[in-house]
């Protein structure tokens, strides 16, 4: 054995380092980036039966050496640069693998008609160039990624893998009806089939068999978006018990969302429908998804009034929700032969914040509730502000009136809040200014009035002013409408005078009586005090007689002289 795996290292291999290794039966080279370049005639002299060398430089070309490596167990050459077609001799080294990985490669051809004859267990043949149709699949294989490619053609009619686990096909051009044998899988867990040119109804799986005929399905994560499938929404999730992911968004599925969502998909934490034609309202029963943390229903005919028992959302209330259950529909494990790796990673594209993000793994962490471009008609109902783990919150473009809930200040961690578009008026909640997770708010095109509220996450917004435009009834920063200032009423406003003008007359009338009464109650029980008082009168008097007649005297005097 040869393992110099994860050490970072770097340079070129060529024959002199390989070709005194007679011996060697595992060549463990992972994670470095060793380049290996060995002529296309050179036979090696050992038989490798463990071939481990992701993200070394193996391409362009295939290498051709690998044909001399029989019969090998284990071969993973993904992320290897090679860029080349397929040669018909790998299939033959080949066919006696139980793990084979060529990944992220650029490797173009198409898969054999005589794949059903391999012994495979785990095939990634992702991100590539592969074309043609999908054959007949090896019968001991559990786990199938062909994501990322070019493949063409309908699926088969029949997989030949009864204990396939995993079936990764998104990113392809597969074309044609979803058959009945993918019904016979029994032992599927993820199905994602999303981003492919499918059509037809998704019922076309039982066939001539009734709904009740069926054993349930273990099928825990289901993807088909992007596809041109129709009909109603399909009763054949009524057995899948499991599901936890639900994805039918970008379909032309029709009808109204059947009552027994809530109870047939108990375990449903993410149910995404957007781009569709389903109408009619909401059902109450749909309530009852006490696990759902993301649901979306964006883009169809949606009517009615959102139910009060919205609030049963318990996995949007929880702002410390457990997201194993998420998580889990979306991690995959399989054995490569050393250990469990994830198999699953595919980008989810969200609308939040006003433009599209792109979310891989941490999609587990998105409590979201998008229900815009709807006709839903009354009132956001309170209850909705119970929902306090919502990050992203949307019901734009649809017919809501009257108020905007006061509580709406308790979605503590909301980020992207969209209201516009609707007949909302009165007054915007200061409880607004709460939100201090909020990143972007929009309430534009309403019949909303009076002050716009500041403080807090409110004024670091950007561009403010698209926030509040088509509500002329909105004033103040930062608009540029100046809101009115409040104008004394005449009549309030002269009685208030003559109110303060008898209160100081009565006081200083009061006070002249009480101090007068004090004055002529002293003098009638003192008599000394009386006899001063008269006593300092009369000189007072005199002294002031007596000033008054020396001045006059003069004054006549000077006058007459």
């Amino acid at each position: 054995m040869l393992d110099l795996s994860f050490n970072n290292l770097d340079g070129v291999m060529h024959e002199g380092h390989l070709s005194r290794l007679a011996m060697l039966e595992h060549l463990i080279l992972s994670d470095n980036s060793i380049a290996i370049t060995l002529s296309p005639t050179w036979v090696p002299p050992f038989s490798l039966n463990w071939i481990d060398l992701p993200s070394c430089q193996l391409g362009p070309k295939f290498p051709m050496w690998l044909r001399w490596q029989t019969p090998v167990m284990s071969l993973d050459i993904s992320n290897t640069s090679i860029n080349d077609m397929v040669p018909d001799w790998f299939w033959i080294a080949t066919s006696s693998v139980d793990y084979l990985n060529i990944r992220n490669n650029q490797i173009t051809g198409v898969l054999p008609s005589t794949m059903e004859f391999m012994r495979a267990e785990v095939m990634d043949f992702s991100s590539n160039q592969l074309g043609g149709p999908i054959p007949k699949l090896p019968i001991n294989l559990t786990d199938l990624d062909l994501s990322r490619n070019n493949l063409v053609g309908p699926l088969p009619l029949d997989f030949g893998a009864p204990g396939l686990r995993t079936l990764v096909l998104y990113n392809n051009m597969i074309s044609g009806a979803i058959p009945s044998s993918l019904c016979r899988l029994r032992e599927l867990r993820l199905l994602d089939l999303s981003r492919n040119n499918l059509n037809g109804s998704i019922t076309d799986c039982l066939v001539n068999k009734s709904i009740t005929d069926m054993t349930d399905l273990g099928i825990v994560n289901l993807s088909l978006r992007n596809n041109n499938l129709s009909g109603e929404f399909p009763s054949l999730l009524q057995k899948c018990p499991q599901l936890i992911f639900l994805d039918l968004g970008h379909n032309q599925f029709v009808g109204t969302l059947p009552a027994w969502i809530g109870e047939k998909l108990s375990s449903l934490s993410f149910l995404r429908l957007r781009s569709n034609m389903f109408y009619g309202h909401i059902p109450v029963e749909l309530t009852k998804l006490v696990n759902l943390r993301y649901l979306d229903l964006a883009y169809n005919n949606i009517s009615g009034s959102i139910p009060r028992s919205i609030s049963n959302f318990t996995g949007m209330t929880q702002t410390r929700g457990n997201s194993d259950n998420l998580q889990n529909a979306l991690t995959f494990e399989r054995a490569d032969g050393e250990g469990l790796v994830s198999v699953y990673d595919e980008n989810f594209t969200i609308l939040t914040k006003g433009q599209e993000r792109l979310y891989t793994g941490e999609i587990i962490y998105m409590v979201n509730l998008d229900l815009s471009c709807n006709s839903i008609t009354g009132e956001i109902p309170a209850e909705l502000g119970a929902l306090v783990a919502l990050k992203n919150l949307n019901l734009s473009w649809n017919n809501f009136s009257r108020k905007i809930p006061e509580n709406i200040g308790a979605l503590i961690q909301v980020e992207s809040l969209d209201l516009s578009h609707n007949d909302l008026s009165g007054e915007i909640p200061s409880s607004l200014s709460a939100l201090t997770s909020l990143s972007r708010l929009n309430l534009s095109y309403n019949n909303l009035g009076g002050k716009i509220p500041t403080g807090n996450q409110l004024q670091t917004l950007e561009d403010q002013a698209s926030i509040y435009i088509g509500n002329p009834g909105l004033c103040g920063p930062p608009l540029l409408r100046n809101c009115p200032q409040p104008e004394p009423i005449p009549g309030e406003n002269h009685g208030d005078a003559s109110d303060d003008l008898v209160s100081f007359l009565l006081a200083m009338s009061s006070g002249f009586v009480m101090g007068l009464w004090v004055v002529f109650c002293t003098f009638l029980f003192k008599r000394r005090w009386r006899a001063v008082w008269y006593s300092l009168c009369d000189s007072l008097y005199d002294w002031v007689y007596v000033h008054v007649a020396i001045t006059w005297t003069s004054l006549r005097g000077k006058i007459n002289g």
